[in-house]
């Protein structure tokens, strides 16, 4: 007998298949002697919308509102083009898993989707919606080499213990269709009054909404103040010269001039001697592993283009090529289980490294601790070493292994020195403090050739008489708080606001939306013109703007409110809180915030969104649904920035053997209907003839490339 297993995506279906070492390949499906390995591509199954409960629900009225289905059911995701259609290729997917699974010679099933709430939904919504009378497992790994693949098939669970993941993820799915699906129809009904767009209401996009605004209005009602500082030069009995700082009480900045000016004249007679010098040894440990939020940040800050989205999209690339771990994770430490494997990867990266020597494999409390880890490890390199990536990967691959090999190389060390000096004239009461530093060891420094800011002060002792050279009262202005960038952003997100340190953020569940959903949740703020970037800053549109002032359900504001929500979730993974419990909170409070949208005031705030540009959208994306526009070289995706690869060429090769190039109808007629009737192509021979063409995905990897065929109205 053999058993079914169902990755999340083709490219897993590959890596697993290869583990073990199946290589016959059907339509849909990999075969071997104990194991059939088929997939899906993420979701094949989606939510029924509102109007496949009730057909009155087709068309947006007050009084259909609030509306919750009795009993949630899904349906056949929809087709990218048109919504009102099963998506052909998903459809034909699922029938591929359903003759599988009722084979006579499969006994079993494993779901080997990703190991987190929206992997479960995937897995179970499609072996529960099949109901093939088989018993279910589950496969847990965190990473997809064939040495873990197989290690994994030897520990696979009853999918029942899984029950609790399920569930959080399956209330996290009803939650946002009710939430969103109600006050998204009734909020538009009530302040668009059929102009404008639809105004999006969401659980998690109205908290993160509300940060960047606070942030805002926080700069724009800032008032700055002067404030001055006094900052001497003195002179060592060796003639060696440094600069000190005035304070008084701790502090440095002072608010009127005044008082400096007065200490200034009285340093013109006099002169210093040194009260006290303290020499301080310090140790700097390594930034912690990178979780998904930590390594958005880091990229997102350090790299011009880059969107926390981005960033993603190229990790979850990596990860399907086995060559890091599970990358959505809120962990910065690693299970204490996997002290053998880091320690082979490690010895696999550090090979040619110019400082190879230092690097040796220490067991610490700091990368291994099963206490400081929730769901999923940090994410690591595996031990398959990429011998090309594109310029993308590349980034993202360096990042995480600079980040690992840091955790087994030297602590940095530094001096500290720290000198008081105190004025001969003794009407002065504060000190001048002058503050130097000086790298001892580079150690894990040395990975990213960090340079040290060294300020190096000259020898002095105790005692030591020093002459005033020079002094000045400089002016200063306070200066506003920065808007945000989507690393602040994301951090802010990651704590629900709380002053968490990294490790206390993860284990707390308390958060905006999961490190899986927070770059999406940013997406679609830019998206639906909520907010706007501005070179790496973060603002709120006017739009965003009025939502924030004008939306009366305020608790969708509060970052205490969605954070509780969040930690109910992961509450719930843990069998603290009920599935029922939950959604019976969240459907009480969907219905109360209707009728409080119902009885606002009146409103109208289309006229606060901005004139959009005038380009034509041709079609969806069949990758990713956002828009197809026409770009000066080809007809591409308008998410192209955060990595969406799809493309027409208007030089196409394929089309240009045949003396033809794409154009706008031609484009709409083939997103539309997946194929369009081309006529007017040259053979060869020099031949006209027609036929019916179609841009598919490539099964194995992520291009597309033309298919070719006649009918009776289209021949050669």
């Amino acid at each position: 007998m053999k058993a079914v297993i169902i990755a999340e995506k083709p490219s897993v279906a590959k890596n697993i298949a290869d583990a073990l070492k199946i290589k016959k390949r059907n339509d849909g499906f990999y075969e071997g002697d104990n194991y059939i390995v088929t997939w899906a591509f993420g979701h094949l199954l989606q939510l029924y919308d509102a109007k496949d409960y009730d057909e009155k629900m087709a068309k947006w009225q007050m009084d259909n509102f609030p509306f919750i289905p009795e009993k949630f059911q899904y349906k056949v995701k929809s087709s990218p083009t048109n919504r009102d259609k099963a998506d052909s290729g998903a459809k034909k997917q699922l029938d591929t898993i359903r003759s599988l699974l009722f084979r006579n010679d499969v006994d079993s099933i494993i779901s080997a989707c990703d190991y987190d709430r929206e992997g479960q939904v995937i897995g179970d919504s499609v072996i529960y919606n099949i109901k093939a009378p088989k018993q279910v497992y589950r496969l847990l790994l965190n990473e997809w080499t064939p040495d873990e693949v197989n290690a994994g098939l030897e520990q696979i669970r009853p999918n029942s213990d899984l029950r609790p993941l399920q569930d959080a993820g399956v209330s996290r799915q009803w939650a946002d269709w009710a939430i969103g699906i109600n006050l998204t129809s009734v909020a538009t009904l009530k302040y668009q009054k059929g102009g404008g767009q639809a105004l999006n209401i969401g659980r998690v996009i109205l908290p993160t909404l509300k940060i960047i605004y606070d942030r805002d209005k926080e700069i724009e009602t800032f008032v700055p103040e002067n404030y001055y500082k006094l900052v001497a030069t003195f002179k060592t009995q060796r003639e060696e010269e440094f600069e000190a700082t005035y304070m008084e009480e701790q502090e440095d900045k002072f608010k009127t001039k005044a008082t400096l000016d007065e200490i200034y004249a009285i340093l013109q007679r006099s002169s210093g001697v040194v009260l006290d010098k303290q020499v301080e040894r310090k140790r700097e440990y390594p930034p912690f592993l990178f979780n998904l939020s930590n390594l958005q940040g880091y990229v997102t800050s350090k790299y011009k283009g880059w969107t926390s989205d981005k960033v993603l999209k190229v990790a979850q690339s990596l990860y399907e090529k086995k060559y890091i771990t599970y990358p959505r994770t809120g962990s910065t430490a690693l299970e204490e289980s996997l002290v053998g494997r880091a320690a082979k990867v490690l010895e696999a990266l550090k090979k040619g490294l110019p400082y190879e020597d230092e690097i040796s494999f220490v067991k610490t409390k700091r990368v291994f601790n099963n206490a400081k880890v929730e769901s999923h490890s940090a994410i690591m390199p595996t031990y398959v070493i990429p011998k090309s990536l594109t310029s993308d990967e590349q980034i993202v691959y360096t990042a995480i292994k600079n980040r690992f090999i840091m955790q087994f190389m030297p602590v940095a060390e530094h001096e500290e020195t720290r000198i008081q000096i105190k004025i001969s004239d003794s009407s002065v009461k504060g000190l001048f403090i002058a503050k130097g530093r000086v790298q001892i060891i580079e150690g894990w420094r040395k990975v990213e050739k960090i340079e040290s800011k060294d300020n190096m002060l000259p020898f002095v002792e105790a005692r030591e008489n020093l002459e005033i050279t020079n002094a000045e009262v400089t002016s200063h202005v306070t200066k506003p708080p920065k808007h945000h960038t989507e690393k602040t952003l994301l951090r802010v997100m990651e704590t629900c606001g709380k002053n968490y340190d990294e490790e206390e953020a993860v284990l707390s569940g308390f958060s905006i939306g999961t490190p899986a959903t927070r770059a999406e949740t940013i997406k679609k703020l830019k998206d639906i013109g909520y907010i706007f970037s501005k070179d790496k800053s973060l603002l709120c549109s006017e739009l965003g703007r009025k939502i924030v002032e004008t939306f009366p359900v305020k608790e969708l504001f509060d970052l205490e409110f969605t954070g509780k929500l969040e930690k109910a979730l992961s509450d719930m993974e843990k069998k603290k809180v009920s599935r029922s419990v939950f959604l019976n909170f969240i459907f009480d409070f969907t219905r109360k915030s209707v009728e409080m949208i119902k009885n606002d005031q009146d409103v109208i705030l289309h006229h606060a969104t901005q004139e959009p540009k005038k380009i034509e959208v041709l079609g969806k994306c069949p990758i990713c649904s956002s828009s197809i526009v026409e770009g000066q070289k080809g007809f591409g995706c308008s998410d192209w920035k955060n990595g969406c690869k799809f493309v027409i060429w208007k030089n196409d090769k394929f089309l240009a053997t045949m003396k033809k190039k794409p154009n706008k109808t031609m484009v709409k007629k083939l997103l539309k209907d997946g194929e369009v009737l081309t006529k007017g192509l040259t053979s060869k021979k020099g031949n006209k003839f027609d036929a019916i063409l179609r841009y598919e995905k490539n099964p194995e990897n992520e291009f597309f490339s033309w298919k070719m065929s006649f009918t009776e109205n289209a021949s050669k």
